[in-house]
C-alpha cells in the first residue's frame, strides 16, 4: 500500500500559504509529521481527509485520487481531527454504533461486538454506559480514536492524539497505534518529538507550510553525530551567544540555561559535545525557518 502525495498547495482566503508545494511517499507503517503549531500539519491532513481543497497538487492511495473520488476515499479512511466535538448526552457505546452504521456496519450483531472491542481496545468499556458529556478531555480522545479505528481503514490519519492523555493513557495508545502499522498507512501528526521518536520509522518536519526534511529518525540523528555541542551559560548572555553561534535550542534547568549549537568542528570556548537526538534535527531544521528567538 502505498500513499503518493505530489505537489500539494493551498492558500486560504486570507492570504495565508498552509502548504507549498508538499511531496511525500508514504508506505505500510507509521509515519510522522512533525512541526510547531501553525506549521501546516493539520491543513495537510484535512486535505488529504477529503475535508478541504488544495489548490493544486495530487494525493493518490493505491492509485485512488483523493482529492477526485472522496466519497471511496472516506470508506477507506480513520479519521481523528486534533478538535473534534461529541453528542454530550448520548452514551459512548451508542454514539459509537452509530458512527458504525454510517461506516456500513448493517448487522446489529456485529455492531455490537465490534464496539465492545474498540472500547476495550481504549480502556473505556466500564465507562460505555456513560454520556459523552460526562468525559474528561482523555477519555473524549480515547473515544475519538476508537471511532477512527471502524471499518479496517486502510489510511489512519491521527491529529495530536496524545493531548490530554495521562502517561498510561498515551503508552497504550502508542502500542495500539505501532500494532495498527503493522498492515496499515497511519500518519501521526505531531509537535512532540517523542511522539515520532517513540512510534515511527519514517517521518518528515514540516514548516511555514513546506517539507524542509524526510527520513528515518535513526538516520537523521546518525548525521548529526560530531556535530552538537552544548554548554550552560547565564541567562543573560543568551542573546550575545545567538549573535556569536548557531544556536538551536535552549533549556533551563535549575535555574542554569543550557544551549545547543550545531556545528561542523568544535567551536571551543568551553562547549562540549552531545549525544545528537531527534529535537537536534528538529530544531536544526526550523531554525533555518523561523526567527530563532521563537524557539
Amino acid at each position: 500500500m502505498q500513499l503518493t502525495i505530489e505537489g500539494l498547495s493551498k492558500t486560504y482566503p486570507n492570504g495565508v500559504r498552509a502548504l507549498h508545494n508538499v511531496s511525500l511517499t508514504l508506505g505500510n507503517g507509521m509515519f510522522g509529521l512533525l512541526g510547531p503549531n501553525g506549521a501546516g500539519k493539520s491543513s495537510l491532513m484535512r486535505t488529504v481527509a477529503t475535508l478541504q481543497e488544495a489548490d493544486s497538487g495530487t494525493v493518490t492511495l493505491d492509485g485512488i485520487d483523493m482529492l477526485r473520488e472522496k466519497t471511496r476515499v472516506r470508506q477507506l479512511l480513520g479519521y481523528l481531527p486534533q478538535e473534534f466535538g461529541v453528542y454530550p448526552r448520548i452514551s459512548a457505546e451508542q454514539m459509537l454504533d452509530h458512527v458504525a452504521r454510517l461506516k456500513g456496519v448493517d448487522r446489529p450483531a456485529e455492531r455490537k461486538e465490534l464496539v465492545g472491542e474498540l472500547l476495550n481496545k481504549v480502556n473505556l468499556y466500564k465507562d460505555r454506559k456513560k454520556r459523552l458529556g460526562t468525559y474528561s478531555g482523555g477519555m473524549k480522545q480515547r473515544w475519538g480514536i476508537a471511532q477512527s479505528l471502524i471499518g479496517n481503514p486502510r489510511l489512519i490519519i491521527v491529529d495530536e492524539p496524545t493531548a490530554g492523555l495521562d502517561p498510561a493513557e498515551r503508552n497504550r495508545f502508542y502500542n495500539l497505534l505501532s500494532h495498527l502499522g503493522e498492515q496499515t498507512i497511519v500518519i501521526l501528526s505531531t509537535h512532540i518529538v517523542e511522539d515520532v521518536s517513540t512510534l515511527c520509522s519514517r517521518f518528515a518536519i514540516i514548516c511555514l507550510g513546506e517539507v524542509l526534511y524526510s527520513g528515518e529518525p535513526d538516520a537523521a540523528v546518525e548525521a548529526l553525530q560530531g556535530k552538537i555541542f552544548s554548554k550552560r551559560i547565564p541567562r543573560d548572555a543568551i542573546r550575545q551567544y545567538r549573535e556569536s553561534y548557531p544556536v538551536i535550542s535552549t533549556q533551563l534547568k535549575s535555574g542554569q540555561l543550557h544551549i545547543r549549537i550545531r556545528a561542523d568542528t568544535s567551536p571551543g570556548n568551553g562547549f562540549e559535545p552531545a549525544a545528537p537526538n531527534l529535537e537536534d534535527v528538529y530544531f536544526s531544521h526550523i531554525s533555518t525557518k523561523m526567527d530563532i528567538d521563537t524557539l
